[in-house]
């Protein structure tokens, strides 16, 4: 068996446990990008599919929340329209917030994945059982996260890595199967 099967085998039974995922907002669920206008009114730009990926998860019996240090009235907007009710904002230490979301919904952080981009997503990935960095996230946090996304921030990274956990647990295929019926 080579590095890559056995890589492999390491993230699958790490998803095995996954019950929540949090993950940062900008660069993960956008691109990175804040838009201010000459208003001073700041624009988001989030990826359709990563909002299904979020729903799938939700479909799954899962929960869902984001974690970031910024706060943004754009970002309360997109977690209602998503159903995501764990919304932390203005967080001075992701690792801490992780730490208490967990502990308020009755979980230890091996059941927990967290998606980051850059370095203060760095403690609450290494510490989760399944820390996911995403394509484009700096080099520090992708040689930390047990899971790299193929796709960038912001642009289905999200999806990939809900997509990923089903399938590991073996619940893609009923997911998917309640859109056929």
């Amino acid at each position: 068996m080579g590095d890559r099967e056995v890589v492999q085998m390491d993230i699958e039974r790490r998803c095995q446990t996954i019950e929540l995922i949090l993950s940062d907002v900008d660069g993960v669920l956008t691109d990175g990008r804040i838009v201010l206008d000459n208003a001073g009114m700041e624009t988001k730009q989030f990826h359709i599919r990563d909002g299904m990926g979020i729903r799938l998860w939700q479909k799954a019996g899962c929960r869902f929340g984001v974690v970031t240090a910024r706060s943004s009235h754009i970002v309360n907007l997109r977690a209602a329209e998503l159903g995501v009710e764990i919304v932390r904002q203005g967080v001075e230490s992701k690792l801490i917030a992780v730490r208490e979301i967990a502990a308020a919904l009755g979980l230890g952080l091996e059941q927990v994945c967290y998606l980051g981009d850059d370095l203060p997503d760095l403690p609450a990935v290494s510490a989760v059982g399944l820390g996911v960095a995403v394509a484009d996230a700096c080099a520090e946090l992708r040689r930390a996260a047990h899971f790299v996304t193929r796709s960038p921030g912001g642009a289905g990274a999200v999806r990939e890595t809900v997509e990923w956990i089903l399938q590991s647990q073996q619940r893609w295929d009923a997911v998917v199967q309640s859109y056929l019926t």
